[in-house]
């Protein structure tokens, strides 16, 4: 079994829009057209049985018609989490709104949201999903929308830990894309916090890879893609071509995701 923990798509109203606009933006291919329909076609072909939508308020007015959206496409392979924008005022009550909903989590994108991962309005968001025991994954490190200010670094992810010690993080792109040595020295080995492999098959040197995977534990990473900038069987290859025992890769496959979602 495979799931796929970091996938996009988009209404089927704009995805056309939102595909071109990104794919210029991150001068990167796009491996889907952007719907629910193509992501769920993408993963069955390259025998992925379940991927975990993550979509991104990036105004405050969006967050609960975003919300209402995933719970509807949440069936079939497609698994859904829920989000808020940190400026929005009723964030807090919309975090209670996806727990009833029965989404799986919460993302976080400090990037395309305007706000570094410590600041205030972020707090308030980090302590609910505390209590409602909702994880939160972030985008970690560089993101083509923001080349020279980055809101989320692996470091920060020590203070949260401390500071949240009964919240899961989830660390998108191993913890910090294009950040790989910083996620290594500072960030792996945190005990409530989690890596997924989204995006970094290109990139991320073989033996930094498998350094990160060894120190955090294979206990603490997840499959993941970013479907659809990213080829998800690049991405399987990365974790098929670490020298593990078969038990840790099936951990990272789909065990770990089962227990750290509840599935």
């Amino acid at each position: 079994m495979k799931i796929d923990t970091h996938i996009h798509a988009y209404t089927d109203s704009i995805a056309e829009r939102v595909i071109a606009k990104l794919t210029a933006t991150a001068d990167c291919p796009c491996y889907t057209n952007g719907t629910i329909k193509g992501a769920s076609e993408m993963l069955t072909a390259n025998g992925i049985d379940y991927g975990v939508l993550l979509p991104i308020a990036t105004k405050p007015t969006q967050q609960e018609t975003i919300n209402n959206w995933a719970k509807d496409v949440y069936k079939g392979n497609i698994i859904s989490f829920g989000t808020v924008h940190p400026f929005a005022g009723t964030a807090l009550d919309e975090l209670d709104r996806i727990k009833e909903l029965g989404l799986k989590g919460v993302k976080l994108h400090h990037d395309y949201q305007g706000v570094y991962i410590f600041d205030e309005h972020c707090h308030r968001i980090y302590k609910r999903c505390e209590e409602l025991g909702l994880p939160v994954v972030f985008h970690m490190g560089y993101d083509p929308v923001s080349p020279l200010v980055h809101r989320a670094m692996p470091y920060d992810l020590i203070e949260l830990s401390e500071m949240y010690p009964k919240l899961n993080f989830i660390g998108a792109h191993m913890g910090g894309n294009y950040a790989w040595e910083h996620v290594l020295k500072y960030a792996a080995g945190l005990p409530n916090v989690y890596f997924d492999t989204a995006f970094v098959a290109k990139d991320i040197d073989r033996s930094v890879f498998a350094q990160i995977v060894k120190k955090h534990g294979a206990d603490k990473i997840l499959f993941a893609s970013d479907l659809p900038w990213s080829d998800p069987q690049e991405e399987i290859n990365l974790v098929e071509e670490l020298d593990i025992p078969a038990s840790d890769k099936d951990r990272i496959f789909y065990k770990n995701a089962v227990e750290l979602l509840r599935l």
